[in-house]
Order: structure tokens, then C-alpha cells, then sequence
């Protein structure tokens, strides 16, 4: 508020306007209830509830009424108005109802009238007319009777040929019927008792049908499981005989089967007797479905001629007609393998013997030429994949069962019989289509079995030969028998040739022998590898690997075996040499041999060569170190006999040992037996020559090495200087032996070298030359260069033993001698000087 304003009173704000509001309040009021009183006039009953809640929700209740009432006053005066208005009409309107009742009852009355002269004169109408339709009536009853029976009839007639067909076993036509009886005629038919009985035998008669099917099914899978060995015996004479006819002409996989019985199935493809078609063979007949045209005149039996394959067709057909062809190949193929594994099973016995092997082969090969035809004459029964994984499983199961039982056999005949049984069935299966590459595979492993087999017989053949050999040169009296010793063995000796009968071959009986087993041996390997289709070069090789493990092992076994037994005496050896020289020579004869029956030359690239020379130089080695061994056995005897007297005193005996004199004759005799052995002289310049120069410096070497070991023995601990002049002699004596040369051959003195080394140090000990050999040891002119210093100390050592024995024994009696202990402190005064040189040497 501003200064100089005055405020206003609120006395002064109420009271002036009171009036002007109460006259706005009236009007507005007024308006209000004329309103509600129009909606009231003008809205529906149901509807008034709201409009008339307003009125009491307002303030001016009683107003309202009385402008209510007011209201209904004046519609009452509208009405009573409009009343005296129209009451004349009215009355005017009720004097003419009453005028039409009486005319109406005249009315009526002639309406009655009329209707029932209308019902008298209609009756006669109504009687005829009844008639007409009873007549209609039974001349539709008749159609339709008469089309009833048009349509039962075929179904009757039907069903009276099902009958005929299921009294014959005609079960594909009788489906045939089923199906179009079920279909077709009883669908027409309509609903009767003879139909519903019909239909409900339906399922029945299928039912009926398929186990039939079912039934002969099973009695033809029985059928071909009895005949699958008859059918695999004809297949394989069938292949058999056309491998023996050679024909340019290459077979057709199917060759086997008959065509014949194609053809009738060709024919046979007609409807049935009745005229009813559907049915794509005859019941009666193969049912082969890719029928050839291919016109033969000779034909060829196979296992259409020995198995009946309609049960399949038919039993094939009826699934199929049925819905239920998968459940047939299956069960059909669930079959098969059950009886595929049955054929693949072997006997724990049939290795024993070519039959039981004969029998299984058959039963296999008929196995899948069944499965092969019904391959061929169905369509998807057996497809090409259902059979080759029996094939792979009859394969895996064929190889790994020939693997395990022709291991048992022992008996290379039956082996080879084997051999060429597997062939020929893998030969026929081959021509069906089947791959056969694993069984020629498995016969190059059975070839290693047969090899070892073979060795094994041949093992015993050496050694049999060996054993009954005599070792000695063959003689031959006439010109026959040196032919016939000549074309067992290639001997090639111009000299031998020229001298006169009766004369002996170089070599003893077992060379010509063993010569033809070998020949043997190379036809039972050369028999195995035919048929293989292996090339010339492949059974070329084959073969000279054989023999040589027969060279190799075999032979080289026996022949160890025969240098090593027990009781061979020198000159068995010896022939034994000559006999390895000659098979050794023969070796290229050999080569020739298999390069003749191979066709092969032996100059060929990568071809094998024969092991035989070294073989036999391995023999005669063995031989030669067996004469060398058995003969310094026979000295190590006489050595044993010696007896010497270690202690004896003073020189000593001047002859040599008894022991030795036996030994050296002893030596004497075999080097003159080496030396004139019979046979051709230069047979016996060369080989036997070099074994005698051999074995005479060995036993020479022996001799020397014995006794010098007889001197450092630790057993002998003490030596005098008497026992070591009778060695000396002894030595002297074996030295006479080498000089006089008891075998050619040797230049100037080296067989007395082996005598050096004991030589020397007996002279060293004899001659007491210590101060030249301590002086020149070491040097290339040493005299005493073979003596070694500790053979030296040992050896001084157990002499010197005596001589400390005697002096402690002249000490005890005070009698020891000056030269005695002066022989003693040199003796010392050496043996410190040789440990000095010993010592110096080492370091």
C-alpha cells in the first residue's frame, strides 16, 4: 500500500454486491430445471435415474417440484384437448367393426363348405394316387437291386477265383486279386455283411500269403545253404575247364551263370492264366528280371540249373506288392550274412588234410555265385555294395583263417596242393567280378611258409645224405657209371677223363646227391610260383632267394653239422674240402639251371645271385679249422702222456721223450696221408696241399706253445737246470721233424719259426747268455729278439728256488759252497736287472 491510500472496508466488499448475486443464482436455477424437465420428456424410463439424481443432489428440491407439477398440469390440459378432438372418429370406427363381424361369419361359413365338398371330391385322387407311388417304389427298389447285384456279382466272382488261386499257391495272382478285390469291387460293392466279412478277411489272406512266402523263403535260404557246396564244386570245374582250354576269347563275369534259364524268365513274363495283369513274372517260373537276348547253342550249367530262385522272385514280389520290401532285403540280407559267417567258419581239423580245405573253397565260391545271380536277376534285392562288403568280410575272414591253419601243415605237398586249390578259387571268383588281389597277396606270404617248409624237408634230405656218405673218392669201373655219376653232377676234368677204368671221382657220393637236391628243390619252388601271374623276372628272383637260404642256412647247417659230429676222422675232412671245392665250382651251373627253366638271363639287371660260393667256402673253412682243431686234440693227448721230472739233477737223458717220438710219428703218418690221397693229382696239388702247409705249421705251433706252457705252468714252481736240458732235446728233436719237411710246400726253414720263440729261450737258459740278451733287448738284431722278459723272469725264477732250497740247507750243516752262492747272487743280481728292464719297458 502506497502512501495517501485509504483501505477499504470488508463490510463495504460483501454487502454490495448481495443482490446481484442472489437475482444470477435464481435465473441460473431456472434454466437448470427446464433443462432436466426436457430430458425427463424426451429420455428413455431407464435412463431418467441420473437426471433425476441431479435434482436431488441440488439445493432447490421443492422448486423443482412445483415447476414439475406445473408441468403435468399442462400436459394433462395437451391431452384432455386432443381427447375432444378425436372421440367422434372413434365411435365411427367401432360401428363399422361391427358390421364386418357379421359378414365375416358368412364367410366362414361357405369357406367350410367349400372344403368339404373339395375332400369328398379328392378322395378317389388321393387312392390313385397312393398306388402311383407304390408302383414308383418298387420299380426303384428293383434298380436299385438290380444295380447292387451288378456290383456284388464281380466281387463274388472274385473272391471265388482268390480261392481257386490260394487252393493252387498261385499267391502272387491271388495278391493280385486281394489288392483289386479290396480297391476296386468291394468299395462298389457297398456296405453288406458278405463284404464286411470279406474285408475283414483281407488282412488275413495277406497275412496267409506273406507267411508262406516267409515259409518257402526260408526253405529255399536252407536250400541253397546244403547246395552251396555242389554249386561251388561245378563253378570251380567250370573255371578249371576253361582255363584249360586257353580261349582267346575273355569271359564275361557271368559266363558261369545259365542264360537259359534267363530266357524262360523272359517268357515268362505274361499275365496270369485268369487274364488278370499286374504281375510281372509267372508264379511258376525264375522271375529274372534283366533278361539277355544273347542267342547261345551251347549253354553252359550254373546255378540256375542246381538251385530253384523262384521262392525269392515270388517272396520278393509279394513284399513288395505288400509295402514291405525293405523289411524283406532286410531280413533276406540279415540271412545271408548269418549264413555267410557259417560258410567262413573253419574245422579245428581241416588243415589235416586237401579236402576239408576242397570243401570250405566250395561253399564259398557257391556263397557268392548265389549272391552274384540274385544280384544280376533282381532289382535292388542285393546291390552291388551288400555284396562286396561280403566279400571284404569273407576276404579278411578267408586270409586270416588260411594264415592260422597253414601254419599247422607241415607237409609241402599238401601246401602246393593248397596253393593251387586257392588259385583256382580265387581264378573262378575272379571271373564273377570279385577282387581276388589279397588272396594272391596271402599266397606270397604262404610262399615264405612254403620255403621254410621246404627248407625243413630238404634239412632232413643233407642230412640223411650226409650221414650215410662214406667220404670217399666214388670209383667207377666202366664208362656207364662214369656217365651216369657225370649227368647227376657237371664234372669237367679233361684229365680224369683221359686215364683208364677203373679210376675214382675226385669227390664222395653226397656231392651229386646234394647236387640233385638242389635241382629239386629249385623244381618245388619253381611248382609253387606258377599260376601266380607273376612275371619271369619276379619267379626268378623268388626262386634264387629260396636256394639261397637253402645254401645258406640249410646246407651250411648240415654241413657244420656233419664237420663237427662226433668221430670224423682227418681223411673225412679232407674229403670233405674236396667235395666243397667241387659243389663250389658247380655254383654257376646252378645259375645257368635257373635261368634255363625262368627263361631269365643270369646277366639280367637287380638278379639275384646265388650265395653258394661263399657257402662252401664257409664248409671248407670250417673244415679246414676242424682238421686244425681235431688235430691239435690229438696232440694235447700225447702232451698229456708227459711226464717230466722237473727236479732232476745233472744233464739229463740224451734222447728225447717217449710221449714226443709217439707224436711225431703220429704226425708223420697224417701229413703222409694228406699228402697221397687218391684222386686226380691236381685236385690234391692245390687244395689239400695248402691244408697239409696249413695244419702242419699249426700243429707245429701247438707243439711249441704246449711245451712252453708246460714250463710256465703254476703248478711247477720249481725247475732245474737237468729238466731243462731234457726239453732242450725234446725241442731239438720237433725240429728235426720241421726240417725233414712232412709236407711239401714250405720254403727254407719256416716251419722251424714255430719252434723259435721255446728255441731261444732254451738256449738263453742253457747256453747263460744273459749278458748278450740284456744287452741287445730291443734291438731288430737281437739274438734272443722272441724271448720275452717276464717269460725269461718266471722261468729264472723257478729255477732259482733249488738253489735258495739247497742253501738254507747247507747253512743249517754249515757246508754251503762258494760257487753255489756266488751261481746264486748272479741269478739274483739277473732277476733284479730283468725287473729293471721289465719296469723301464712299461713306463
Amino acid at each position: 500500500m502506497t502512501h495517501g491510500e485509504q483501505p477499504v472496508r470488508s463490510d463495504q466488499l460483501s454487502s454490495e454486491p448481495s443482490g446481484a448475486t442472489c437475482r444470477m443464482a435464481s435465473v441460473e436455477t431456472a434454466a437448470e430445471h427446464e433443462r432436466i424437465l426436457r430430458e425427463i420428456e424426451s429420455t428413455d424410463t431407464n435412463c431418467i435415474g441420473p437426471t433425476l439424481r441431479s435434482v436431488y443432489d441440488g439445493q432447490e428440491h421443492g422448486l423443482f417440484m412445483e415447476k414439475l407439477d406445473a408441468r403435468i398440469r399442462n400436459h394433462d390440459r395437451e391431452i384432455e384437448k386432443m381427447c375432444n378432438h378425436h372421440f367422434q372418429g372413434f365411435v365411427d370406427s367401432i360401428t363399422e367393426l361391427l358390421k364386418v363381424r357379421g359378414e365375416a361369419q358368412k364367410l366362414k361359413s361357405q369357406v367350410t363348405e367349400t372344403n368339404r365338398r373339395l375332400q369328398d371330391d379328392g378322395k378317389d385322387l388321393i387312392s390313385s394316387m397312393e398306388e402311383l407311388q407304390q408302383c414308383r417304389v418298387q420299380q426303384r427298389n428293383i434298380a436299385t437291386t438290380i444295380d447292387k447285384l451288378t456290383h456284388c456279382l464281380p466281387v463274388l466272382e472274385m473272391y471265388s477265383r482268390l480261392q481257386e488261386q490260394m487252393r493252387a499257391k498261385r499267391y502272387y495272382p491271388a495278391l493280385r486279386t486281394l489288392e483289386q478285390l479290396e480297391q476296386t469291387c468291394l468299395p462298389r460293392a457297398g456296405q453288406y455283411r458278405f463284404c464286411s466279412i470279406m474285408a475283414e478277411n483281407i488282412p488275413k489272406l495277406r497275412t496267409q500269403i506273406r507267411d508262406t512266402a516267409m515259409t518257402q523263403l526260408r526253405d529255399f535260404l536252407e536250400s541253397i545253404r546244403k547246395h552251396s557246396d555242389k554249386i561251388g564244386e561245378t563253378a570251380i570245374k567250370q573255371a578249371q575247364l576253361q582255363r584249360s582250354l586257353d580261349s582267346s576269347v575273355s569271359m564275361q563275369p557271368r559266363a558261369l551263370i545259365s542264360r537259359r534259364g534267363r530266357k524262360e524268365a523272359a517268357a515268362s513274363t505274361v499275365t496270369d492264366s485268369n487274364g488278370q495283369g499286374g504281375s510281372p513274372v509267372s508264379e511258376q517260373d525264375s522271375g529274372i528280371l534283366d533278361v539277355e537276348d544273347e542267342e547261345e547253342d551251347d549253354e553252359i550249367p550254373g546255378a540256375q540249373d542246381l538251385v530253384d530262385f523262384s521262392p525269392v522272385y515270388r517272396c520278393l514280389h509279394i513284399y513288395t506288392v505288400l509295402g514291405l520290401r525293405d523289411v524283406f532285403e532286410n531280413y533276406y540280407r540279415k540271412q545271408r550274412r548269418k549264413q555267410a559267417r557259417l560258410v567262413l567258419q573253419l574245422h579245428s581239423n581241416m588243415h589235416e588234410t586237401l579236402e576239408g580245405y576242397r570243401r570250405y573253397f566250395n561253399q564259398i565260391v557257391g556263397f557268392f555265385v548265389v549272391e552274384d545271380h540274385v544280384l544280376h536277376t533282381t532289382q535292388g534285392l542285393v546291390n552291388r555294395a551288400y555284396v562286396e562288403e561280403l566279400w571284404e568280410l569273407a576276404l579278411s575272414k578267408i586270409t586270416a583263417a588260411l594264415r592260422t591253419h597253414s601254419s599247422y601243415c607241415d607237409n609241402p605237398d599238401l601246401v602246393l596242393d593248397l596253393k593251387n586249390l586257392i588259385v583256382l578259387f580265387a581264378d573262378t571268383l575272379q571271373g564273377y567280378g570279385f577282387p581276388v588281389s589279397q588272396l594272391f597277396d596271402m599266397l606270397l606270404e604262404m610262399r615264405e611258409q612254403y620255403g621254410e617248409i621246404l627248407l625243413k624237408r630238404w634239412n632232413l634230405t643233407f642230412r640223411q645224405v650226409l650221414d650215410q656218405d662214406n667220404y670217399s673218392p666214388i670209383p667207377v669201373s666202366t664208362e656207364q657209371e662214369y656217365r651216369h655219376y657225370t649227368s647227376q653232377f657237371p664234372l669237367q676234368d679233361p684229365e680224369l677223363e683221359k686215364l683208364p677204368f677203373p679210376k675214382k671221382l675226385p669227390f664222395s657220393e653226397f656231392v651229386p646227391k646234394v647236387y640233385c637236391q638242389l635241382k629239386e628243390f629249385i623244381y618245388a619252388c619253381l611248382k609253387y610260383s606258377e599260376d601266380l601271374h607273376l612275371s619271369s623276372t619276379e619267379v626268378d628272383d623268388m626262386i634264387r632267394k629260396s636256394t639261397n637260404l637253402l645254401l645258406t642256412r640249410t646246407l651250411s647247417n648240415c654241413l657244420q653239422y656233419a664237420i663237427k659230429k662226433k668221430n670224423v676222422g682227418l681223411a673225412e675232412l679232407v674229403q670233405v674240402i674236396i667235395n666243397t671245392t667241387h659243389l663250389e665250382q658247380s655254383c654257376h651251373f646252378l645259375e645257368e639251371f635257373i635261368s634255363n627253366i625262368t627263361n631269365v638271363p643270369p646277366d639280367t639287371v637287380n638278379a639275384t645271385k646265388l650265395y653258394g660260393t661263399s657257402t662252401f667256402k664257409d664248409a671248407r673253412h670250417a673244415a679246414e679249422a676242424e682238421i686244425y682243431t681235431s688235430l691239435n686234440a690229438k696232440i694235447d693227448q700225447f702232451l698229456q702222456l708227459a711226464d717230466y721230472d722237473w727236479m732232476v739233477q745233472g744233464g739229463g737223458t740224451q734222447d728225447a721223450s717217449d710221449y714226443l717220438i709217439d707224436l711225431i710219428a703220429f704226425l708223420r703218418s697224417t701229413f703222409s696221408v694228406f699228402t697221397n690221397l687218391p684222386g686226380t693229382a691236381i685236385e690234391h696239388a692245390t687244395l689239400p696241399g695248402k691244408v697239409a702247409q696249413t695244419a702242419c705249421m699249426s700243429a707245429c705251433k701247438h707243439i711249441s706253445t704246449s711245451l712252453m706252457q708246460l714250463l710256465l705252468e703254476p703248478e711247477v714252481r720249481q725247475i732245474s737246470m737237468g729238466a731243462l736240458q731234457q726239453l732242450y732235446t725234446d725241442v731239438k728233436e720237433c725240429e728235426s721233424f720241421a726240417r725233414a719237411g712232412p709236407v711239401a710246400g714250405f720254403q727254407g726253414d719256416t716251419l722251424l719259426l714255430a719252434f723259435s720263440d721255446l728255441r731261444q729261450l732254451l738256449d738263453l737258459f742253457t747256453q747263460w747268455d744273459w749278458s748278450t740278451y740284456l744287452a741287445d733287448y730291443g734291438k731288430p738284431t737281437c739274438k734272443y729278439l722272441r724271448v720275452n722278459p717276464h717269460t725269461a723272469l718266471a722261468l729264472l725264477e723257478k729255477l732259482s728256488k733249488p738253489m735258495k732250497e739247497t742253501s738254507r740247507k747247507n747253512n743249517m750243516f754249515a757246508q754251503f759252497r762258494k760257487t753255489d752262492r756266488d751261481r746264486q747272487k748272479l741269478i739274483d743280481t739277473i732277476i733284479k736287472q730283468l725287473r729293471n728292464l721289465i719296469a723301464q719297458h712299461q713306463t
